[in-house]
């Protein structure tokens, strides 16, 4: 592979060689060698590039899925590298399945190992807004109505963004089937709290509760807002807006 020279670069094929952009810069190099469609699917040296191309696919989609169903959570922001971060979460889930071979690894066979579950609930889906972080408190989900009572809390220990005069609290619970990718989201009341907030306890109730669709993530959402004028907006740095999840059942 060598850099093209020249006024005017080439695209295309001439005389054997292979003429193309990579990353903006003009290369070139001798035509053939790459790996093409027909030898992907047919030869037996491809078999892993195979493997590899479905389990991906299907890391893939389970992806789509599961960030369109935490979408109440962060609406009208837009994470940096929030789906390649998910990708490589739901690809350490998936090589958790020990029954099905290489290829047909599924992310639903993985969530069923305890591993799995905890790799749900340890992943950091928002680093740049830590809500573990920004609230340093206890959190208790109750087992049996999925109730979240947070019993110790300081509104002057939160961490609040730069800017930020309110902060908003959303909590559900997602009922997500990693098998069929179905999903239902069952919200409490969404909490604004300012700087002035007294109460030392917070309590989010669901208003409705998961039937066992799939598996049950209890998400917490924080973001972040300023006062101007008597209204509330929404601020859309990265460090406004996390999303954890505090348990999985």
């Amino acid at each position: 592979m060598a850099q093209q020279s020249g006024i005017i670069p080439l695209v295309g094929t001439l005389n054997g060689i292979n003429f193309y952009y990579l990353n903006g810069k003009p290369i070139a190099r001798k035509a053939g060698g790459g790996f093409n469609r027909k030898a992907i699917k047919s030869k037996a040296s491809m078999q892993r590039v195979r493997e590899n191309a479905n389990e991906f696919g299907h890391c893939s989609e389970v992806n789509k899925a599961f960030r369109s169903a935490l979408f109440p959570f962060y609406k009208g922001h837009k994470f940096t590298h929030f789906h390649s971060r998910l990708m490589g979460l739901f690809t350490r889930i998936k090589a958790l399945d020990t029954t099905h071979k290489r290829g047909k690894r599924c992310v639903f066979e993985g969530i069923g190992q305890e591993q799995g579950l905890q790799l749900l609930q340890q992943f950091s889906y928002t680093p740049a807004c830590n809500v573990r972080r920004i609230l340093p408190f206890e959190f208790h989900v109750s087992d049996t109505d999925f109730t979240l009572t947070i019993s110790d809390f300081d509104i002057h220990q939160v961490g609040f963004a730069e800017g930020a005069t309110h902060m908003e609290l959303t909590y559900g619970v997602l009922d997500f089937d990693f098998e069929h990718l179905n999903y239902a989201l069952h919200l409490a009341p969404s909490m604004v709290l300012d700087r002035a907030y007294a109460s030392s306890t917070l309590v989010l109730e669901p208003a409705t509760l998961p039937n066992g669709i799939g598996t049950a993530l209890c998400v917490l959402g924080v973001r972040f807002y300023q006062a101007v004028d008597g209204a509330l907006y929404v601020l859309n740095a990265n460090d406004s807006v996390g999303i954890t999840v505090l348990k999985c059942v």
